[in-house]
């Protein structure tokens, strides 16, 4: 288990330096013709492998994957075609109808691959996620309570989300610029709150101690729930959000990261069920299956050594790491732009 902290932060690093090496000349202009060229097997892996690794670490996972998708070419503008060779159309809020891109169905395919990630916290919490069901039929007090402390942390963000998604996507959706100054801004409240939590809450919540996840008042829940609506924000970081926002609440960083986990089953659940409604037999005509279900499950690998990993390093570490891991990758975000 020692390994997996620095294989993290190695492969995440690879990644950045993937940023460098993207030039304007690596770009290749498309024309209009549709194509069925969409998502490769090794996009998959890649995909998923990003997907896994950052999703519950507190470092922005819609932000590297909007990164992933520039640097292999999955953000443009090319109109796809489905298997036959038609081309693939949408409707737009007007009601005109337009082309369905690349980057439309790589943009969704980033939500749906979360599907690996969940199954990995399913597993890894199944016997809390079963006390979970046993308190929702009345036959255990602590699962109830947790029960909900979970939902009223979950309607924040279902409410807001609902309202503000479609403005959300149209203002900041991929936009490079927007993830680099979340990361940067998100760095600065971790280390701001680990600061605090060592010297400024007067010991208020020792490192491994604090109250339990069934023992939060609703109000706190619900406070950790609208630091959760921050992470609408690209590259703010869900599970960055909610860990501050559990620290916050008087939970441990064991705690606070379980807690997050747990939200984050409800949450990026609702969110990939509503992308793949919304989204998802148009991505489907676009994308083989193969590779969607091949990312998804190297997404659950991933995701599975990311969180055993990301529990025992917070309780002695903190989020300090993470929050310069994210200003170094905002510099490189910037250096690319220029």
């Amino acid at each position: 288990m020692k390994l997996i902290g620095p294989l993290i932060l190695a492969i995440s690093l690879f990644a950045t330096s993937l940023v460098y090496s993207a030039t304007p000349e690596a770009v290749i202009e498309q024309d209009d013709v549709p194509t069925t060229e969409g998502l490769s097997y090794s996009d998959a892996v890649i995909l998923g492998l990003v997907e896994g690794l950052t999703e519950y670490l507190p470092i922005s996972s819609t932000g590297h994957l909007i990164i992933a998708n520039a640097l292999l070419g999955l953000d443009g503008d090319t109109p796809m075609a489905d298997k036959t060779g038609a081309p693939i159309l949408v409707e737009n809020d007007d009601g005109s109808m337009r082309a369905y891109t690349i980057g439309d169905a790589a943009y969704a395919y980033v939500i749906v691959i979360q599907a690996g990630a969940i199954v990995a916290v399913v597993l890894l919490y199944w016997r809390t996620i079963l006390t979970l069901i046993m308190g929702c039929l009345g036959k255990d007090r602590h699962g109830l309570k947790l029960a909900i402390n979970l939902i009223a942390a979950f309607i924040p963000a279902a409410v807001l989300g609902l309202l503000l998604n479609d403005l959300i996507e149209s203002a900041l959706g991929d936009n490079t610029f927007a993830v680099a100054g979340a990361l940067i801004v998100g760095a600065f409240v971790m280390l701001i709150v680990e600061k605090w939590r060592h010297h400024g809450n007067k010991g208020a919540v020792p490192p491994e101690d604090g109250p339990g996840l069934e023992e939060l008042t609703i109000s706190k829940s619900v406070m950790i729930g609208f630091f959760q609506c921050f992470a609408m924000w690209p590259g703010t970081s869900r599970s960055m959000a909610t860990i501050v926002g559990g620290y916050l609440a008087g939970l441990s960083p064991a705690h606070a990261a379980e807690f997050s986990f747990l939200l984050g089953l409800i949450t990026l659940s609702a969110a990939s069920a509503y992308k793949f409604v919304s989204d998802g037999s148009e991505m489907l005509a676009a994308l083989n299956i193969g590779p969607v279900l091949v990312g998804c499950i190297v997404a659950f690998a991933s995701a599975a050594l990311a969180v055993k990993w990301l529990v025992g390093y917070l309780s002695k570490h903190g989020l300090a790491l993470f929050a310069w891991y994210r200003i170094a990758l905002a510099i490189a975000i910037f250096a690319m732009m220029k």
